[in-house]
């Protein structure tokens, strides 16, 4: 009896309400794409900012004055890439410990980050970056000085390409030219340690991983790109003070942002 009255009485209110999948999953896919865009242009922003007038840059503007811009390009794009991927590898690794913790750490090192450079900033001379453009010639200038020696013990050759003249190449040989070697690894070695490395493990610690790749590398392409194409008049017109102090501004703002954003927001 006591049955039939349960039964009576579920019959009588009809089915319980259940949510649409279809609205779950775009409520899921929506929060993934913003994600996407969130991560991608925060780092876009930090590269940008962090590259401009840095020691890469100038091994990119140095060297496209001098050899083959193509071959200098895919050499330090290449570099720049690679070193990205790493970075998000590292970065993404700290996702085994809870979102919470390395939210709010990566947001106290992107504050560290912003006030450091505040303080190189205004205390720097308008011509700064003359020091590290003048650091970046000398270290081309004593690569270029082996390659000679090698061009020598080898034989007469191409120095911009790298060819002999006894060995016909083809063209596409020229990427792995001892001027593309030479743009990877000054590009990689400049970029070890940098800041827009750790700004790039710190981002991808917190943000959606594809979308901080894929911003990174196109702000390497970016700053890249102008150092190859403008060369040393864009090199000595950039005022690193100015940059450093606007890269700083940046950092403390995505620091304060994240007061007023949670951790499980999902970006």
């Amino acid at each position: 009896m006591f049955v039939s009255f349960c039964l009576l009485r579920r019959l009588q209110k009809g089915p319980s309400p259940v949510a649409p999948v279809h609205l779950v999953n775009e409520e899921s896919t929506d929060k993934t794409n913003l994600g996407f865009i969130h991560a991608f242009v925060a780092a876009i922003s930090v590269i940008i900012v962090s590259e401009l007038g840095d020691k890469t840059f100038f091994i990119a503007a140095i060297m496209a004055m001098r050899y083959n811009r193509l071959t200098v390009l895919a050499g330090a794009m290449l570099a720049l890439g690679l070193m990205t991927c790493l970075s998000v590898l590292f970065g993404y690794a700290t996702t085994v410990i809870p979102r919470v913790y390395t939210y709010y750490v990566s947001t106290a090192l992107f504050a560290i980050f912003g006030i450091r450079m505040l303080r190189e900033g205004l205390k720097m001379s308008p011509d700064e970056g003359q020091e590290e453009l003048e650091e970046v010639q000398a270290e081309i200038k004593k690569k270029d000085e082996e390659l000679q020696r090698t061009k020598l013990l080898n034989g007469p050759g191409d120095v911009e390409t790298g060819s002999t003249a006894t060995i016909p190449q083809k063209k596409w040989l020229h990427f792995i030219s001892p001027i593309f070697v030479q743009a990877f690894t000054l590009t990689f070695l400049a970029e070890w340690g940098d800041r827009s490395q750790l700004t790039t493990i710190v981002l991808a610690a917190r943000e959606d991983p594809y979308g901080v790749a894929v911003g990174g590398t196109v702000g390497h392409c970016l700053c890249t790109g102008l150092a190859v194409i403008g060369g040393r008049m864009i090199a000595q017109k950039i005022s690193v003070r100015t940059v450093t102090i606007i890269g700083g501004i940046v950092f403390l703002a995505f620091a304060f942002s994240a007061l007023f954003i949670s951790p499980d927001s999902g970006f």
